[in-house]
């Protein structure tokens, strides 16, 4: 007759069946990073940065390093952004100015310049309706009221470009 090992308080048994492999953990040596520990044995301790000694800088491959160059892009610090990057989020820039499309919108805004400068199309074939409405039924009161909201909106989108607001069609920072 054999003997059944005593249960486990959850129902299962404490020890393996017959004819189980047992756990023995100096067979499967240390896990790698990444690997998942087998019971009853620690993982490593995590591995940091590499870092360079005390008061050297690691050396980063990039553009606009000596002895990195680009074909085709001779001059250019970074051939991704030509024109720069913001400073704050470290976006290109676009080749569109904000001061030249905050003039424009402000004294062509009802003809959709600054808009179609930036290319917001839409914006600007909106704003060109807006002016023909308004002239069209300017002997009526309602032309009067049109044309002062387009004044309203044209002043209201010049302050924005001029303050930074408002991005070119390709969602990029306009640059000063």
């Amino acid at each position: 007759m054999t003997e059944t090992p005593d249960p486990a308080p959850d129902g299962w048994s404490a020890t393996p069946p017959y004819g189980a492999p047992s756990y023995d953990p100096s067979q499967y040596g240390t896990p790698q990073y990444g690997q998942q520990a087998y019971p009853g044995q620690s993982l490593p301790p995590e591995q940091g940065y590499p870092t360079a000694p005390y008061g050297q800088q690691p050396p980063t491959p990039g553009y606009g390093q000596a002895g990195y160059s680009v074909p085709g892009f001779a001059g250019i610090a970074d051939p991704w952004a030509p024109y720069g990057r913001d400073p704050a989020t470290g976006t290109p820039l676009s080749d569109k100015s904000k001061t030249s499309a905050g003039l424009l919108q402000l004294f062509l805004g009802g003809f959709g310049a600054g808009r179609f400068y930036l290319g917001h199309n839409g914006i600007a074939i909106a704003q060109v309706i807006t002016l023909i409405l308004g002239w069209a039924t300017f002997f009526f009161v309602v032309g009067f009221f049109v044309l002062l909201a387009l004044g309203i909106w044209t002043l209201v989108d010049a302050i924005m470009m001029f303050s930074g607001g408002v991005r070119d069609s390709r969602g990029l920072i306009l640059r000063p």
